[in-house]
């Protein structure tokens, strides 16, 4: 089994805190998840999340109009500037204090900053500059308020922007230092102003306040001194001319508006407010178009497309997010994460879904390529413990708090069972038998393991023998053989459908905190207190092998602890376990920052992951930093929260001592733990549930040996080379390596009909899902509907056992040949329908023009008026076929004159 895995995307999570960017042509959004970023393509329905991680939690990113560069900045003011198309990061920088806004000019020459009171402006880093050692270079710093600035605005043509503060005030800045003079202060507001915008000719400037006010500026003389100036209208005294208010609006609402946003060209205002409502009004005239709700939580960022058709809202207290299509009332997208830690995850048999289960007391299904969230299930009333799938993926179970296990239908999404013991116990660990046909669940307050048949809900059998409480459960997957873990340690093994229930305990001299049988039912693998993993073959029950992973384990300092990392034993072990597919490779992981795979035969440390970079979770750093540390303790500690400016900064809601839950409280320091991993059945990824998300680390498809790769010769020159040649198969692969979308049309469309079959059965599998998704994107305009539907045909049938093998792959392509193949059958029946009755007109009008009679005689009457008897006719008939009627001369120049007709056809 290969180990070169890396992370690629994060499940579970979709907004943390922060802005949400929109890409230039609207269809993917921008979203930070913590320290990382995630991209939500909407028109696909994808999203991924960018490899590289901040030190802490992001506050502000920003995209430059190019889609090249992607800044992003964290709450302390680090920034990492990332090559957005390559997702590689450029440079790291510091900007040495809280950023509040970060904005991109329009050219995408500068981006302003608001730290503290200041505005920032800096120069986009510039490949093109000669002599340029410091990527980021600083253009001017802007001064005037006298308390935090909340917002920047850029004007159309890059010249001006907007700031506004929480000193109740907004100015206007210029870029250039010659326009100093436009410098300008707009005061009336009688609450920090949160946003100011342009409209789309730049002569007015709306600015709103944060009670809800909405004052519009135009730059206009005062209106004493209009008749003044009314015959003397073509010269202007620009010292009367200044910015003024013009009108005021009031939105009138009991909570106080929270962001806004607005779209200059539609003239689309935005508006959310804390009580988890927003608006759509339109401007100048202040008409409200839509007034809706996402819940009774803040919406803490708000931005719109390009185009003014899609709106994006953030809601940081449920980690909610939403795309919504104000036109039409639909919600483009609607994804929320989980609101307290995860539990529990488990693979579906085709590893194309993750189910995982919270503290929240739901269970959350997740699409794996897609990233989304396909379904919740909120009928559990206390924290949901495990979750396990039957053996065909249409059924998942569930163990809860609640004192019941339910199983869920995936095809109808339903729960159609509910299974409950003799008394309310807490169920903390389940397994569920490889045919389906029981499920075992067992609780840390009793001994007993509790056997359920499936079929008729019923407490079929009860498993006594363990002498302190169990821990977990686990089946293999080739027979119905159970294994379970108790504080007692021992380990049993039961054989449910056997004749006799005598289990002979496995000794383990340490309690047990995890417990993995292989695929193959014949070994289990214990994971100790004391950091040791130990194989034990089930049929022999003998001791087979054992690691020692307190040395490989990375423990983290928590910021209350008196003494180091070295010296700590809180999380020196592993609590969750689980075999690859194929029995060789183990991953281990626990309350610590690492996630390690073993390879089992040779008991030895393969790779180790780090969970997490982020020091706003505890145990993520190794040292302290000695300046934060005082007699009483780490000044990280300290609430204060008191000292903040807004009242809402200083309410506390939260419990005395309460150590979980919403991470975004302020006395909640969250701890770096994973609770569950697992093995995908395809063997390309694992997953694994951590504090900040379900982190998926999959196989880097780019490592995959291929020929084409070694050569050094693969041009478009030598492609079009194999394609004249008629290699067809050589000159299509080399095009798909190229990646040139010129190219693979060129070579696909002079593929010959009769050798597309021997083409797609010797191509490699590699490349059979991007030969389907490029067929997909250009069927639905192209006009070879024939040519395109023959490739599908072709590709299934030479790889349709590889396909079905791997459907979460190929579930893109496939949808896009479905859609194709679904529009051609339409447009089918459409034309066949629509042309049923003028054929029928056709058909027989052309019979009918044929004005032939025949009487009671057999006699015909011709066109002339000439009767012909029959035997004339057939006569007629042997003439014609003999050439009896014509001169031979006069026939050979006639077939002469056909022929060179029929040439003229061709060549039109």
């Amino acid at each position: 089994m290969k180990s070169d895995f890396k992370f690629s995307n994060l499940l579970g999570t979709v907004y943390s805190q922060g802005n949400l960017v929109f890409t230039e042509d609207g269809t993917k959004l921008l979203s930070p998840v913590g320290n990382r970023v995630s991209v939500f393509d909407l028109l696909n329905n994808k999203s991924y999340t960018l490899p590289y991680e901040h030190r802490k939690n992001i506050a502000r990113i920003a995209l430059n109009k190019q889609e090249t560069l992607l800044l992003s900045v964290d709450v302390d003011g680090r920034a990492i500037l990332v090559n957005f198309n390559a997702r590689t990061v450029l440079h790291h920088f510091n900007f040495k204090d809280k950023v509040q806004d970060l904005k991109f000019t329009p050219d995408s020459r500068h981006f302003a900053i608001a730290c503290g009171r200041f505005i920032q402006v800096w120069k986009t880093p510039d490949y093109t500059e000669d002599r340029q050692f410091a990527p980021f270079v600083r253009h001017r710093i802007y001064a005037g308020h006298f308390a935090d600035v909340t917002s920047i605005t850029w004007s159309s043509d890059s010249r001006f922007f907007v700031s506004t503060s929480k000193d109740l005030t907004s100015r206007i800045f210029s870029l250039d230092s010659e326009e100093s003079s436009v410098a300008m202060t707009f005061a009336g507001h009688r609450d920090s102003v949160i946003n100011a915008f342009f409209s789309a000719n730049q002569e007015i400037i709306y600015t709103i306040s944060k009670d809800g006010a909405l004052f519009q500026w135009e730059y206009t003389k005062r209106p004493s001194d209009d008749s003044d100036d009314e015959d003397s209208d073509e010269e202007v005294d620009e010292s009367k001319m200044s910015w003024r208010i013009t009108q005021k609006h009031f939105f009138f609402s009991e909570a106080n508006v929270k962001c806004a946003a607005f779209h200059p060209e539609n003239n689309l205002l935005v508006v959310g407010f804390t009580n988890g409502e927003f608006r759509l009004y339109e401007l100048p005239a202040f008409n409200m178009i839509q007034q809706l709700s996402m819940g009774q939580n803040e919406v803490n960022t708000v931005n719109i497309n390009k185009t003014g058709e899609w709106l994006a809202f953030g809601s940081a207290k449920l980690g909610q997010l939403l795309v919504y299509e104000w036109q039409s009332e639909s919600y483009i997208l609607k994804q929320q994460g989980h609101f307290d830690s995860t539990n529990a995850l488990a693979y579906s048999p085709d590893g194309s879904r993750v189910a995982t289960a919270s503290d929240d007391g739901k269970i959350k299904i997740w699409d794996v390529v897609s990233g989304f969230c396909l379904n919740t299930f909120e009928e559990h009333t206390s924290a949901v413990t495990a979750v396990r799938f039957a053996k065909k993926g249409q059924v998942l179970f569930s163990a809860s708090l609640d004192g019941t296990v339910k199983a869920w239908d995936l095809i109808r999404y339903r729960n159609f069972r509910t299974f409950t013991a003799t008394e309310r116990i807490k169920f903390n660990s389940l397994a569920v038998d490889p045919s389906g046909e029981v499920v075992c669940a067992a609780s840390q307050d009793t001994f007993d393991i509790y056997v359920w048949s499936v079929q008729t809900s019923q407490l079929v059998d009860t498993l006594a023998g363990h002498e302190g409480p169990v821990s977990c459960l686990s089946f293999g997957v080739e027979n119905s053989v159970l294994a379970s873990a108790s504080w007692d340690k021992t380990v049993r093994v039961w054989s449910l459908f056997g004749r006799t229930q005598q289990v002979e305990p496995f000794e383990i001299y340490s309690d047990v905190l995890a417990i993995a049988m292989r695929p193959d039912s014949k070994e289990i693998a214990v994971s100790t207190l004391s950091g040791q993993i130990q194989f034990w073959d089930v049929e022999n029950a003998k001791q087979t092998g054992n690691i020692d992973g307190r040395k490989d384990i990375i423990s983290g300092r928590y910021l209350e602890d008196r003494f180091t990392a070295a010296n700590s034993s809180r999380a020196k072990a592993f609590t969750t376990i689980d075999y690859s597919f194929d029995g060789l490779t183990l991953a281990a992981a626990g309350n610590n920052n690492s996630i390690c795979l073993y390879d089992i035969p040779n008991e030895v440390l393969l790779r180790r992951f780090t969970v997490s970079l982020n020091m706003e979770l505890n145990g993520t750093q190794q040292f302290l930093n000695s300046s934060r540390l005082t007699d009483a303790g780490s000044l990280d500690l300290l609430d204060r929260d008191g000292e903040n400016s807004d009242l809402e900064d200083r309410l506390d809601n939260s419990l005395p001592g309460s150590r979980r839950g919403d991470p975004s409280l302020r006395k909640t320091r969250p701890e770096i733990r994973v609770a569950s991993i697992q093995f995908s059945p395809t063997a390309a990824s694992f997953a694994a549930a951590s504090t900040e998300g379900i982190l998926i680390f999959s196989i880097d498809d780019r490592v995959i040996f291929d020929p084409f790769d070694l050569d050094m010769d693969v041009t478009p020159e030598s492609t079009l080379e194999m394609l004249k040649e008629k290699d067809y198969l050589s000159a299509l692969v080399m095009s798909f390596r190229l990646n040139e979308r010129y190219l693979i049309h060129q070579v696909y469309e002079s593929i010959p009909v009769v050798d597309i079959k021997l083409v797609a059965n010797n191509i490699p599998v590699v490349y059979v899902e991007r030969l389907l998704n490029f067929i997909s994107s250009i069927a639905m305009t192209s006009p070879h509907i024939e040519f395109n539907l023959i490739w599908i045909k072709a590709i299934i049938s030479a790889h349709g056992k590889y396909i079905n093998t791997h459907k979460h792959e190929f579930a893109s392509a496939l949808r896009g040949a479905q859609r194709f193949i679904a529009r051609i059958a339409k447009h089918i029946v459409r034309t066949s329908k629509d042309n049923e009755y003028s054929y029928l007109f056709l058909s027989t009008t052309v019979t009918s023009e044929v004005d032939e009679e025949v009487d009671e005689d057999n006699i015909i009457v011709d066109a002339s008026g000439d009767e012909n008897s029959e035997s004339d006719i057939d006569q007629d008939e042997e003439d014609d076929e003999d050439g009896g009627w014509f001169d031979s001369e006069k026939t050979q120049k006639y077939n002469n004159e056909s022929d060179d007709d029929s040439d003229d056809e061709e060549l039109d």
